[in-house]
């Protein structure tokens, strides 16, 4: 019982949102420059131990591993770089 009120009151202090509002918050902002910074030390670290190694295998797995973090970071740009021209977009049509 009580933890249902807990969960009520919960619910009752946050807005649920259907879409991600359009504003990226400092927070929001750290965490992607987190993201890009694992990924970006993921990818140099296994491309670093894949010249190391020399057991074939595992010198794939460690590539394969690497083509995973930079695809990731690849991702994550492409999403800042798709919202940065809607943005500049709309901002163009606003002025004009």
């Amino acid at each position: 019982m009580q933890q249902q009120n807990q969960n009520q009151m919960q619910n009752q202090q946050q807005p649920v949102y259907q879409n991600p509002p359009q504003v990226i918050t400092g927070k929001d902002l750290n965490y992607v420059r987190d993201m890009l910074s694992w990924n970006l030390l993921g990818m140099k670290k296994a491309h670093f131990m894949a010249t190391q190694c020399q057991d074939p295998e595992i010198k794939a797995t460690l590539e394969k591993a690497c083509q995973m973090h930079e695809s990731h970071y690849k991702r994550i740009l492409g999403h800042i770089s798709s919202q940065q021209s809607a943005m500049n977009q709309t901002q163009a049509n606003l002025q004009n």
